[in-house]
């Protein structure tokens, strides 16, 4: 800040004149800059609060998926047990056809029915590239099309003895729980499919309100330290404006003492205008506190 004491009367009223302007503009601008500020943090607070809602749904979508996963793997787990259960019996079976001549024709059949479902399984529910989906309903296709014609010809055969015909009954049956409880995983495994996309499509909403909000708080601290800023400017020059008060108020008061003591009169009769050029004219002597006579 310039020496006040060397500024004339004149300048000094120019000099606050234009102090108070500049702390008005800066007042005025760290103001809209708060008001900004004060904006962006809002939308900032309000995306924070739709982030989480959208947590809880999420977690709640995530509940519910873990929960049907679970009694689907139950169901995977029982459908595997009918399928081992079939198998062992189809061993069995080939044990007691082994005198047979064309009972490695019958066991053909079956080992291709169970393949046949075991694909059928997979390409159900193992996730696979388009590629090796292509492979395996293609093997598929190969091993229906050797069944449908193996098929025709074992019933052409005369039928065996009655325990093996329990047993093809007993693996039919076993084969028609495992499809029953391959109905409910496929079933279960939609379900979850559902509640994972679901999962999915949340995790990224909140990923991208968590983006959103970062950058309303960044660009909030920016207008904040904008704003303190033009308030640190604006303290410097309401500092300055009162300095330049104090300056005018020091010299009127001590120019008023000089004039009383000289002649009251000659106080009362002088205008503002006139004060100030006394005050210029009679610097030096304000200064250094002599006496001052005023002619009227």
């Amino acid at each position: 800040m310039n020496d006040l004491s060397s500024l004339t009367s004149r300048e000094l009223r120019n000099e606050l004149g234009r102090a108070e302007e500049k702390y008005q503009q800066l007042c005025q601008r760290r103001d809209e800059l708060n008001r900004k500020a004060k904006l962006l943090r809002e939308e900032r607070d309000m995306l924070n609060e739709e982030k989480k809602k959208l947590i809880e749904e999420m977690k709640e979508a995530k509940r519910i998926r873990d929960e049907i996963v679970a009694k689907m793997k139950e169901h995977k787990k029982r459908r595997g047990e009918f399928q081992q259960q079939a198998k062992e019996l189809i061993n069995r079976k080939r044990k007691q056809r082994g005198k047979f001549k064309k009972d490695s024709l019958f066991l053909r059949v079956e080992e291709l029915k169970l393949e046949i479902r075991r694909l059928e399984y997979e390409q159900e529910t193992v996730p696979m590239t388009p590629k090796e989906e292509e492979r395996v309903i293609n093997e598929i296709k190969e091993k229906k099309k050797e069944y449908e014609k193996l098929k025709t010809e074992v019933d052409k055969q005369q039928s065996v003895e009655i325990d093996l015909e329990n047993l093809d009954k007993a693996i039919n049956q076993l084969f028609e729980l495992a499809d029953k409880e391959h109905e409910m995983v496929i079933k279960y495994y939609n379900e979850s499919q559902e509640y994972h996309n679901k999962f999915v499509r949340l995790v990224d909403e909140i990923s991208k309100l968590i983006n959103e909000a970062n950058e309303k708080h960044k660009e909030y601290l920016e207008l904040r330290k904008k704003a303190d800023e033009y308030h640190r400017k604006a303290v410097e020059m309401r500092g300055k404006i009162l300095a330049i008060r104090k300056e005018r108020k020091d010299r009127y008061e001590k120019a008023m003492k000089l004039i009383e003591e000289v002649n009251i009169k000659a106080r009362q009769a002088l205008s503002d205008e006139e004060i100030d050029k006394f005050i210029e004219e009679n610097m030096e002597k304000l200064k250094k506190q002599g006496k001052i006579s005023i002619g009227l």
